[in-house]
């Protein structure tokens, strides 16, 4: 059993065979082999700029690592387990290709700001794409609401008929949700965009290094000022899946809504068959699946967040094995929270709407029972304790006579307040109702087609 040669000058023996298996992150980290390159490169110009690696040294490196990016992106490069992980992949092979000089790549550098500083990188970037995906999301249920700004609909508190509202102001609502949640992401991505790179194994290096030099090469906004925190931070990720866990959330909202409103028992809306499947045994069956899978996969999501919240919780400062558990999170709900936005964004622009099945379903419950209490307010200038009784009062005539409250009898509300007029039955429908709610941020119409403008100009 042969030493690893990247620290064989200390030991003597390899390792237990165990090792072999539990030890080795490549099978996973290989996809931060973009970021590896990007860090490398930024790290060799920046040590021939700096006079600490011959000029001739550094493009002789440049033109191996380049070359290893066209193995990796043509699928030759051989990643290998004895190895460990991408960064000692890369090395190995740099060595093979230019000899000797590709040691030089390691000078005022450590493996520990080397994946810190890979990671950030790739989190960075998965920050944008969850970025991409929820503005398409939010793009798919603007150009609905768009063509629903007067199509009633209930509104529900407790799951019971509540007051009517129209379904564009319903799916405006999730335009809005998932806004906050691109702010998140645009939020953890400014925190997390400082370079680890020139902290070497924890505390800095006595090379001449520019740190500056480096960040700006990566894109990054500044150098981490301490260097013990940037190798061993890792709250950049926790904040990464904080923000992907509340957007799976609001997606598991959003998914179980959609099944829902496409039960026969509703019927507000139709998905296709690109987005539903059949059952095995009952061949009337026309089942939701995308939307299921979307809303069973927030549970995977938020794991994701507590494991890595777990590993990260008693670690001592800096660095300690243990952090190469927070990858394989991070990928996972990377790779999950894109795979739902970018299903929920088709499924959305998928769907059909059914405006009178919607219409239909806001009619019983009494839902304009709030109008009613709203008009002895204003007009018999009662206290609203008072109107809201005796518009229960009411509600409970049309209950017993099996009407809505627009077609109840005027003698009958004259029974409970006998100053009620014939005027009260102007507030009593659907249309008149919603068109009411004209308060910012209310589901009139007019309402509705401000925040139409204000979305358009934010989404194009």
């Amino acid at each position: 059993m042969s030493t690893n040669k990247m620290w064989g000058g200390r030991f003597q023996s390899g390792p237990a065979d165990i090792m072999r298996e539990i030890t080795p992150s490549i099978d996973f980290d290989k996809r931060l082999w973009a970021e590896d390159l990007a860090g490398s490169r930024a790290h060799i110009r920046m040590l021939a700029s700096e006079g600490i690696v011959p000029r001739g040294d550094a493009e002789t490196i440049l033109k191996g690592l380049a070359q290893i990016e066209a193995e990796i992106t043509g699928g030759q490069f051989a990643f290998k387990r004895e190895l460990e992980d991408i960064h000692l992949n890369i090395e190995a092979r740099l060595a093979e290709l230019i000899g000797p000089v590709a040691g030089k790549l390691h000078t005022a550098r450590s493996r520990n700001d080397q994946v810190a500083t890979d990671f950030r990188l790739w989190v960075r970037g998965a920050c944008d794409r969850a970025d991409q995906g929820l503005r398409a999301l939010q793009q798919a249920l603007f150009a609905q609401a768009e063509k629903h700004v007067e199509t009633i609909m209930p509104g529900f508190t407790h799951m019971q008929p509540a007051q009517p509202i129209t379904f564009g102001h319903h799916l405006l609502a999730y335009v809005e949700m998932f806004g906050r949640d691109r702010g998140r992401f645009t939020d953890a991505k400014a925190r997390m965009n400082e370079s680890p790179l020139g902290a070497a194994a924890l505390a800095g290096t006595s090379f001449p290094i520019d740190r500056d030099a480096t960040a700006l090469a990566m894109g990054f906004a500044r150098p981490m000022r301490n260097s013990m925190d940037a190798i061993s931070a890792r709250d950049f990720a926790l904040e990464y899946l904080a923000a992907c866990a509340i957007a799976a959330t609001n997606l598991s909202r959003l998914a179980g809504e959609l099944v829902q409103w496409s039960t026969p028992a509703f019927g507000f809306v139709r998905l296709s068959d690109a987005f539903t499947t059949g059952s095995s045994i009952m061949p009337q069956k026309r089942n939701p699946d995308a939307a299921e899978l979307v809303r069973g996969k927030t549970g995977r999501v938020l794991g994701d967040f507590v494991a890595l919240a777990t590993v990260i919780k008693g670690l001592v400062l800096t660095y300690g094995t243990d952090l190469q558990e927070d990858k394989e999170r991070v990928f996972d709900a990377a790779d999950t929270i894109e795979l739902c936005l970018a299903a929920m964004a088709a499924m959305v622009a998928d769907l059909t709407a059914d405006p009178a099945k919607m219409r239909a379903a806001a009619e019983p419950g009494f839902p304009t029972a709030t109008d009613l209490a709203d008009w002895v307010v204003r007009v018999l200038k009662k206290p609203f304790r008072e109107a809201h009784h005796i518009a229960g009062s009411i509600v409970s005539r049309a209950e017993s006579q099996g009407v809505t409250l627009d077609k109840l009898p005027l003698a009958e509300m004259q029974a409970v307040e006998p100053g009620i007029t014939g005027e009260v039955f102007a507030v009593l429908s659907l249309d008149a109702s919603v068109h009411s709610r004209m308060s910012l941020g209310g589901t009139a119409p007019a309402r509705i087609k401000e925040q139409i403008r204000y979305w358009r100009e934010r989404l194009v």
